[in-house]
């Protein structure tokens, strides 16, 4: 398959996270656009990696194109600790304020 194909398909999902980011109230659902712009970049590096792989092997190094591999099970760890962290701090949130609206932050400020 193609690389066009993956670098459309990341780039759309990255709109789609970042739209969500900018035009939502709800922190839960900001939250979820923002895996969604990580996975759509997890989806790049594995894609370019294997793309690398392929011109590798065909060089006779079949060691090349494992460093996206890498990079992307370092950014799942990273995201499943910012999963966790990020929940615990909208259930305090939850708990303080009782809404998930992120406009209701801006009074904490006072």
């Amino acid at each position: 398959m193609p690389i066009n194909y993956y670098i459309f398909l990341a780039i759309s999902l990255f709109c789609i996270g970042i739209v969500g980011v900018l035009t939502r109230r709800n922190a839960i659902i900001i939250f979820m656009c923002i895996e969604l712009m990580l996975n759509a970049v997890n989806l790049l590096l594995v894609a370019f990696s294997k793309m690398h792989h392929l011109n590798g092997m065909a060089q006779g190094n079949p060691a090349a194109g494992t460093d996206g591999q890498l990079f992307v099970f370092f950014i799942m760890v990273v995201a499943a600790a910012e999963v966790s962290v990020g929940l615990a701090i909208i259930v305090m949130m939850y708990r303080n304020i009782h809404s998930v609206d992120v406009n209701f932050l801006n009074r904490l400020k006072h």
